[in-house]
């Protein structure tokens, strides 16, 4: 009875909440739920757990349903998407449903670490940071690396975005994320604009862990199309290439032009042959010109939809 009472009193009072993403992962997702359900039953009073089945064609919600039968404080909720919608749509219905003082999310169930790297991010979460990323110690992908560098060069947000496997946020996060924005395309992005503290650890991959899944298609191309649609909409790299090419253009015409002039002053061309090389000159010019403008317009009604903001600030601190 005392080594019980002194476990009650030991275990964190915050409610903790996890939203997992799952398509179609009946051989990894068993595993990762155990290890979560033992981190939370042993550390935490109260917690939930919010498994997002997108539409599973294996049996991923079985495997779910048994790791449930498993637990004793720790509710689980399985949410049923109708149709495959990406990981962004589907985390951010499970993120509708926490209730939780501090929310972690896992974007997949690969378990390439231990229970005591969730409460390491979340002890870090206690000392004022309201968003905390987990990544793995190691070389990422090609493409993952390049899409972070774009991105990163592009945006101008608080803190660079990296690969990260999970991370854990504070209700303030949450609620501010939900001010700014009516729907989150790449949640990511917006917790990088939200202007609130965060930091990323890193951690050394487990020697015997599952750290890799099954390819599937359907996923991979909805994670080609979000890469591209977030470069599109959170970054300014379509104004700058637009601006780029605008000015290479004006250069061009204005060599153009002044080849134009000399053939004219000393050679005979053919007949309306100079005129026509002005006029597709500065043509091109002009076109380059209003797409730029256009881009530009484009741009801001993207940051009104999703970034609308009137500021943003860290902290207030009362004297």
């Amino acid at each position: 009875m005392a080594k019980k009472t002194l476990d009650m009193i030991t275990k964190e009072k915050n409610f903790l909440s996890a939203v997992v993403y799952v398509h179609n992962d009946e051989k990894e997702i068993g595993h990762f739920l155990d290890m979560l359900i033992e981190c939370f039953e042993t550390n935490f009073e109260h917690s939930e757990i919010i498994c997002v089945n997108d539409h599973s064609d294996d049996e991923s919600v079985r495997v779910i349903k048994e790791a449930g039968s498993r637990t004793i404080n720790t509710t689980i909720t399985i949410l049923n998407m109708s149709y495959f919608h990406g990981v962004e749509l589907a985390m951010d219905a499970g993120m509708d449903l926490t209730i939780g003082d501090f929310v972690l999310e896992f974007d997949s169930v690969i378990c390439d670490f231990s229970k005591d790297e969730i409460m390491r991010v979340y002890k870090k979460a206690l000392e004022g940071n309201d968003i905390v990323s987990a990544s793995p110690n190691k070389k990422p992908r090609a493409s993952s690396k390049l899409f972070y560098f774009v991105f990163n060069r592009f945006a101008n947000y608080s803190y660079n975005i990296v690969t990260e496997r999970f991370r854990i946020l504070s209700r303030r996060v949450i609620n501010r994320i939900n001010d700014m924005n009516k729907s989150v395309p790449y949640r990511k992005a917006a917790y990088a604009n939200c202007g609130l503290k965060s930091c990323n650890i890193k951690y050394d991959i487990e020697l015997n862990a599952l750290s890799d899944k099954k390819d599937d298609k359907k996923e991979d191309r909805y994670r080609r199309e979000l890469a591209v649609n977030s470069l599109i909409l959170f970054t300014e790299i379509g104004y700058k290439f637009s601006v780029t090419m605008t000015i290479i253009m004006m250069l061009v015409a204005v060599a153009v032009a002044i080849y134009s002039a000399v053939v004219y002053i000393f050679s005979t061309p053919v007949a309306g042959w100079t005129t026509t090389i002005f006029f597709m000159a500065f043509a091109f010019f002009g076109l380059f010109g209003i797409l730029t403008v256009i881009i530009k317009y484009l741009q801001i009604l993207v940051d009104l939809i999703f970034k609308r903001k009137k500021y943003n600030f860290e902290s207030i601190e009362k004297l």
